[in-house]
């Protein structure tokens, strides 16, 4: 099917949890971004740090990567034979997040790196509301631009539970 694959889409629409599962049913490595840029201090690394661990796994012979970084985008392109984009609605996404803070209030995520304890932030869910309207456009913009990589759009939970 493939062998290099980036997961992309709006926060709250569940790409970590279907790059987990995908990762498992076919046994590629997984790659979280947010992993790569929060220390555990909170902090983040530096820029060309992440930028050379990011060129490190993208030269790997199999991988999933899960995570949008818009600026990495081409980068990965450049490298993957496969993007999953998980094109939900605003309400769908909003669902998602709201649920993963009131589950895990406090906690840390495992894919997130570092100590980031799940918390209500009201300017992170205006970023979902707004995450569509700012950059589906741009995306699907940059996805036809590339015919030689098979692009995969899930529209919604079950399309994503098909198809796992």
């Amino acid at each position: 099917m493939f062998q290099k694959a980036i997961i992309i889409g709006c926060p709250g629409a569940g790409k970590s949890t279907f790059a987990r599962k995908l990762s498992d049913k076919m046994h590629l490595p997984l790659y979280y971004l947010d992993m790569l840029w929060h220390k555990p201090d909170r902090t983040t690394v530096d820029r060309n740090i992440f930028d050379e661990k990011l060129k490190e796994i993208v030269l790997k012979e199999k991988w999933i990567i899960d995570g949008n970084y818009e600026r990495t985008i081409p980068l990965r392109l450049k490298y993957c034979d496969t993007v999953i984009y998980m094109d939900y609605s605003r309400i769908s996404c909003l669902y998602g997040v709201i649920k993963r803070v009131v589950t895990g209030y406090g906690k840390s995520r495992p894919d997130m790196g570092g100590y980031c304890p799940e918390r209500f932030d009201l300017d992170f869910i205006k970023f979902v509301w707004n995450f569509n309207k700012k950059n589906r456009k741009r995306y699907y913009d940059i996805l036809s631009s590339r015919e030689d990589i098979q692009v995969i759009i899930l529209r919604n939970r079950r399309q994503a539970a098909h198809f796992l």
